[in-house]
């Protein structure tokens, strides 16, 4: 079918402070964005679930169609077992979803405390930063968006497998369906991934020009 994928999504940077600007803007920012990467551990758990009931959608749909009509019930058994991994796919992508939310709902809280920061340089990169991260934001809403449309197709799939009476091109045209969909899929998480490495490597230079040291155990979780 050609149309399996593997959103391979790029985690934010967390950082240990180290030393900063005691209860400064830029240190509430600092606590502001750290915050937002432990929101996003929701997000995180879901990656390795999410990729293994690609694997298994994608193994199941292999057997169906490596079947012929006098394995009927066993097509409709396969089916049925791909409709459930969808399901289970559904809820998982809803709670990456509700990671994502609030981690939003704790960024915008920068707001307040960028409008105090004396140093300009330094009140220009957090207004990028902000910036990045709302376009990040954006990116990952359509990516949930196209994600959740070609789950309900696939879902169509399997139904159609279900029928007796399917006809190879009802069959095809709901395939290219799906291809074209996960196209769309592919190019968000792309661009979602993008935007978190650049937000990540302004954070960097946020934390440098205010003066925020941290550890140098830092990793970039992928």
């Amino acid at each position: 079918m050609g149309k399996q994928i593997r959103l391979i999504a790029v985690i934010l940077l967390s950082a240990v402070l180290v030393s900063g600007c005691n209860g400064s803007p830029e240190e509430q920012i600092h606590s502001i964005l750290e915050e937002t990467v432990q929101q996003e551990k929701g997000f995180e758990d879901q990656q390795t679930p999410i990729a293994k009931s690609e694997t298994k959608e994608k193994q199941l749909y292999d057997q169906i169609i490596k079947l012929g009509m006098k394995e009927f019930d066993q097509i409709v058994k396969l089916s049925d077992d791909a409709l459930k991994n969808i399901q289970n796919r559904e809820k998982l992508i809803e709670k990456e979803h509700k990671s994502i939310q609030k981690s939003e709902e704790e960024f915008n809280k920068i707001d307040t405390e960028m409008k105090d920061i004396d140093d300009k340089k330094v009140q220009q990169q957090a207004e990028d930063l902000k910036k990045t991260m709302e376009s990040r934001y954006a990116a990952h809403d359509r990516l949930y968006k196209s994600y959740k449309e070609s789950l309900s197709l696939d879902k169509q799939l399997y139904e159609l497998f279900k029928n007796e009476d399917l006809k190879m091109e009802e069959l095809q045209a709901q395939i290219d369906k799906i291809n074209t969909s996960y196209q769309k899929v592919l190019l968000a998480n792309e661009q979602f991934n993008k935007e978190t490495e650049l937000y990540n490597q302004e954070k960097k230079a946020f934390y440098k020009s205010a003066d925020i040291k941290i550890a140098n155990n830092e990793t970039d979780n992928k």
